[in-house]
């Protein structure tokens, strides 16, 4: 039995990765026909079910922070996960990147000391899957972007310059490509830009749930797509 998630129903192979319990259960109403309440447990609502395209989907909230992602992936790869998007949300850093952005990592840089633990030392970058991420660039044409993500272990306040080849902030992303490569499960991470940390700009709540259903479902038709 994994340590920390409890699971009431059976996990798919695919799984949406999210930190939001209540995103997660927002995909689940958007994505899966019928879904089914698959971990309650500390938090960590999950949900399993059904696409309209016929495949098993699990959403999975991952809770705060890359410590609780990595951890969450562990057992969800015990449960059967072999593919995961996370889904998540970002700060820009570079002036170029805009709140409402779509980006797709393509690369993770640590920069924060708990990456190391998953053996990424701080300055160093974790890849992700390179056929999700493939995928992922073809479904978001015209919609999406490539870009390189620095995962911190407690977001910056303010940043003076951006560092090379890296648009914007996380906390999560460098932990689940990381612990997925470890694990033995292909992952990919596509992330809404949801503050400008310069300017302060925020992304109002109803657009950032439109730009969230749109990206839950390019996630979800990209791993649908996987063999």
């Amino acid at each position: 039995m994994p340590s920390r998630l409890r699971p009431t129903a059976p996990i798919a192979a695919d799984a949406v990765l999210v930190g939001d319990p209540g995103r997660a259960l927002m995909l689940a109403q958007e994505l899966l026909e019928e879904p089914k309440m698959s971990n309650h447990a500390r938090g960590l609502w999950g949900y399993s079910g059904r696409t309209a395209a016929g495949g098993r989907l699990t959403i999975q909230a991952t809770g705060m922070g890359g410590p609780s992602a990595a951890l969450v992936l562990g057992d969800l790869a015990e449960l059967g996960v072999r593919r995961a998007v996370r889904v998540g949300t970002c700060a820009a850093l570079d002036p170029a990147c805009e709140a409402g952005e779509l980006l797709i990592a393509i690369g993770a840089r640590a920069e924060g000391g708990s990456a190391a633990s998953l053996g990424v030392p701080v300055g160093e970058t974790a890849p992700p899957d390179a056929g999700l991420t493939d995928r992922l660039r073809r479904e978001l044409t015209g919609e999406g972007r490539g870009a390189g993500v620095a995962s911190f272990d407690a977001m910056p306040e303010e940043v003076e310059e951006a560092p090379a080849g890296i648009a914007a902030a996380d906390m999560q992303t460098v932990s689940v490509l990381a612990r997925a490569r470890s694990l033995g499960v292909a992952a990919a991470a596509l992330l809404i830009v949801t503050e400008e940390i310069r300017s302060g700009a925020r992304l109002p709540d109803a657009a950032l749930e439109d730009i969230a259903k749109r990206a839950g479902r390019a996630a979800a038709t990209v791993l649908s797509g996987s063999s």
